[in-house]
């Protein structure tokens, strides 16, 4: 089974994006929440929020098994 990239929403502080990565990757999502905030702080602050939100706009939402 192929491996895919969501959001994930039970998991998530703002998007679900750090926790949608940390899934995918199988890491813990508090590791992928610190790279995310070191890259944005080096990147700088417009272009690596811009692209926060771009990425939680562009990532499909989980769907949730009943």
């Amino acid at each position: 089974m192929k491996k895919k990239l969501y959001v994930d929403k039970s998991n998530s502080m703002i998007l679900g994006v750090c926790a949608g990565i940390a899934k995918y990757f199988n890491v813990d999502t508090t590791v992928v929440r610190i790279i995310c905030l070191v890259l944005i702080i080096l990147t700088g602050l417009i272009p690596g929020i811009l692209g926060y939100i771009a990425a939680g706009l562009v990532m499909p939402e989980a769907k949730k098994n009943k």
